[in-house]
């Protein structure tokens, strides 16, 4: 391989390591990985301690018995500065014929990214279409042959868990190889609907979009990733944040990234909304948040679960004529 290190960063620990595998596979080639590949993490599971003293003795061992060595480090999030240090000795310098291949949960400050010949970034863009994106490199790494409605099925049906594709992929190569899939050949194995991002709800809410708001509040509950509660106060700090801009002295998005204390992008469009609502669109919003918020709270019952999808019935009332409520307050801005 051309590169000394490539370090594979990401939040989520499934999709960092689904994605070590397969640069371990590539950087093996056809070496026998019991000669060619030493694996270490950073710190013992079940000891804490430090495997870095054998980690740099493989790094610098050279490559004898085979034309190159691949050494691996996992959770390199936890070395500590002393080991960083260490390790970046060995970057800066590399042993010939050595790949050293480092895992970090976590951000791209860390000093082994920034290092690194060749950072992997795993994490995926908010956009529906990053997530589109995503699933379809991931498909096609693994040669299984869709077309792009099918693509769309799985992205609708794994939402914003989409650790779980590499899994799919791999399930789907080894029992049909590279024959043109439709959804129903993919449906047994996509299991159950996985959560949706907040924004995907605030962005429909902000719209005026009083069906989407609805579609993805259902889809918020029926997966399981939020009990009515949380939506409730995920609505309530987007409104408060639309508050704290009516009337406030800014004039653009960094302003509002200030004032807020969030990156510029969201503030942005956060100022967009609150200027579209006006003061008593958004003191009307924060009101039916708070109305919802008292009714989950014991202040009304709907019965116990819905048959089809097992959410709770209450929840299921209030969220739903919440957002559309505040859907429709936004829609009236709008005109």
């Amino acid at each position: 391989m051309s590169h000394s290190s490539i370090c594979v960063v990401g939040t989520d620990a499934t999709m960092v390591y689904d994605t070590v595998r397969t640069v371990v596979e590539g950087a093996l080639g056809d070496l026998d990985p019991t000669v060619a590949l030493e694996d270490f993490t950073a710190r013992d599971s079940s000891t804490g301690e430090s495997s870095t003293a054998r980690l740099l003795d493989a790094l610098y061992t050279p490559a004898m018995l085979v034309e190159r060595r691949v050494v691996v480090v996992r959770d390199a999030q936890y070395l500590t500065a002393d080991e960083v240090k260490a390790v970046l000795g060995w970057m800066s310098s590399p042993t010939s014929e050595t790949v050293l291949v480092a895992a970090v949960v976590g951000a791209k400050s860390h000093k082994l990214v920034k290092s690194a010949d060749e950072v992997i970034d795993v994490n995926v863009g908010n956009r529906q279409a990053d997530r589109q994106e995503f699933v379809a490199n991931k498909l096609v790494q693994y040669r299984v042959s869709v077309d792009r409605s099918v693509v769309s099925a799985i992205v609708d049906r794994v939402g914003d868990d989409l650790a779980r594709v590499d899994s799919l992929a791999r399930t789907l190569r080894a029992i049909y190889g590279s024959a043109p899939l439709t959804i129903a050949h993919i449906e047994p194995y996509l299991g159950d609907p996985g959560g949706v991002p907040e924004w995907d709800l605030t962005d429909a809410i902000d719209a005026g979009d009083a069906s989407r708001a609805i579609t993805v509040a259902r889809r918020m509950l029926d997966s399981k990733g939020r009990a009515g509660l949380q939506i409730v106060n995920l609505l309530q700090r987007h409104f408060l944040r639309l508050a704290r801009l009516s009337g406030a002295p800014v004039r653009n998005a960094d302003e509002a990234a200030a004032l807020l204390g969030i990156k510029s992008f969201p503030a942005g469009k956060a100022l967009a909304a609150a200027r579209r609502l006006g003061d008593v669109r958004v003191i009307e919003a924060v009101r039916l948040i708070t109305r919802a918020d008292l009714d989950l709270k014991g202040g009304v019952t709907f019965g116990s679960s819905d048959d089809a999808t097992t959410a709770d019935v209450t929840d299921l009332m209030v969220i739903e004529v919440l957002v559309a409520r505040l859907a429709r307050l936004t829609a009236s801005a709008r005109r």
